[in-house]
C-alpha cells in the first residue's frame, strides 16, 4: 500500500528529472549541499564561528531583510553591476566586431587590449580611486573593466572564427562587404557574443565585491566585510549567497538565451 501512494511522487520525479535534467540535478544538489553542511555544523564537524550553517544564515536574512537594513546594500550592488555591464556591452560588442572584420583596427589595438586584459583589475582599483574618488563612480568604471575584455576578445574571435567560404560565396555573387559583414559575420557571430556576455556578467560580480572590499559605505561587498571584522559569519556568508544566486539566476539566463542561438555557430555547419 505504502509502495502504491509512493509510486505517483516517483513518477512526478520520473518527469521533473526527464523534462529538465539540468535544472533537478542542480536543485538536488543544492538540496543535498545544504542539507550535509547543516549536519556538519550540528554535529561539530567544524566550528559555526567559521562557516555558520544554513539555519543561521536563514534567520539573519530573515531578520535583516524584515528590518529593511539589507536591501539597500542589494540595491546599490544591483545598480553598480547594471550600470557597469551595460556600457561595457554597448562599447565592446561594436568595438569587438570592428577589430574583427577590419585589419588595420585590428593590428592597432589588439596589442594594447591584449596587454590591458592580462592586467588584474584589482591592481587598477587603486588608480581608479584616485581619478574618480571612492565614489559610485569608481565601483561602475571598476565592473565596466571588469566585463568588457570578455565580451570584446570573445565578439572579435568569433568574427575571425567565420567560414571563409560563406564571405566568398557571398562576394562570387556580387555581394557587397556590407552585405557579407550583415548577413553572414554578424549572424555567426551571435553566439560568441552571447558567450561573451555570459563571461563578462561573471567578470562585473567579481568586480563589484573587489570594488566594495576596498572602498565602500554600501553595497553587498560592504555587507561582507563590514560583519566581517565582528565575526559574525552568518551574515558574511548570506552576503556570500545573495551573490551566488543572483549569479546562478543570470547565468542560467543568459544560457538559454544562448542556447537558442547556437545552430547559428559556424562550426556547426562545417
Amino acid at each position: 500500500m505504502i509502495a502504491v501512494r509512493g509510486a505517483p511522487a516517483v513518477q512526478l520525479l520520473g518527469r521533473l528529472r526527464s523534462s529538465n535534467e539540468r535544472v533537478f540535478y542542480g536543485v538536488f544538489g543544492f538540496v543535498g549541499l545544504t542539507l550535509a553542511w547543516e549536519i556538519a555544523a550540528n554535529t561539530g564537524l567544524f566550528r559555526k564561528s567559521l562557516l555558520s550553517s544554513p539555519s543561521a544564515i536563514w534567520k539573519a536574512g530573515v531578520i535583516d531583510i524584515g528590518a529593511g537594513t539589507l536591501w539597500p546594500h542589494v540595491g546599490t550592488s544591483l545598480e553598480e553591476f547594471a550600470i557597469g555591464f551595460i556600457v561595457s556591452v554597448a562599447i565592446a560588442i561594436p568595438l569587438g566586431l570592428a577589430i574583427g572584420w577590419f585589419r588595420r583596427i585590428d593590428y592597432f589595438l589588439n596589442g594594447l587590449l591584449a596587454a590591458l586584459n592580462a592586467t588584474p583589475n584589482v591592481a587598477l582599483i587603486p588608480l581608479i580611486i584616485l581619478v574618480a574618488g571612492i565614489g559610485f563612480e569608481s565601483k561602475v568604471i571598476v565592473v565596466f573593466l571588469s566585463a568588457f575584455f570578455a565580451v570584446v576578445v570573445t565578439t572579435f574571435t568569433g568574427v575571425q572564427s567565420i567560414a571563409r567560404r560563406h564571405l566568398e560565396i557571398t562576394r562570387s555573387f556580387g555581394g557587397s562587404r556590407w552585405l557579407a559583414f550583415r548577413t553572414v559575420a554578424l549572424p555567426s557571430t551571435i553566439p560568441y557574443i552571447l558567450s561573451g556576455v555570459r563571461i563578462g556578467a561573471g567578470r562585473a560580480l567579481v568586480g563589484v565585491v573587489s570594488a566594495e572590499f576596498i572602498s565602500a559605505n554600501q553595497g553587498l561587498g560592504f555587507y561582507i566585510g563590514f560583519f566581517g571584522t565582528f565575526l559574525d559569519t552568518a551574515r558574511v556568508m548570506l552576503g556570500i549567497v545573495l551573490f551566488g544566486i543572483f549569479g546562478v539566476v543570470l547565468g542560467e539566463l543568459l544560457r538559454v538565451v544562448e542556447h537558442r542561438f547556437d545552430v547559428w555557430r559556424p562550426e556547426l555547419h562545417r
